[in-house]
């Protein structure tokens, strides 16, 4: 398993990925500073399976959820985490 931090768009995660789990699929986990909110989840964790190779393909973890998130953060309008006053 592979684990990184790195910041997107100020906003501190941790990724984790496995690849070929059980022998068949890649895993990804996200886990925002916070839990806060990120474009791929609400609760500020995601744990995502998808093809074996795919991560490899986009030239790694890293790459793979920064493009993630990008490609969701357009989609979406998103346009980061909203707070609320009382």
């Amino acid at each position: 398993m592979e684990q990184h931090n790195i910041t997107w768009r100020g906003i501190a995660l941790k990724v984790a990925f496995t690849p070929e789990k059980f022998g068949l699929v890649d895993h990804i986990e996200i886990m925002s500073e916070g839990r806060a909110p990120v474009p791929v989840t609400e609760t500020g964790y995601r744990s995502h399976f998808i093809p074996a190779g795919t991560v490899a393909d986009h030239g790694g973890a890293v790459a793979f959820v920064t493009a993630w998130l990008e490609h969701e953060a357009a989609r979406t309008g998103w346009s980061g985490a909203q707070l609320s006053m009382f």
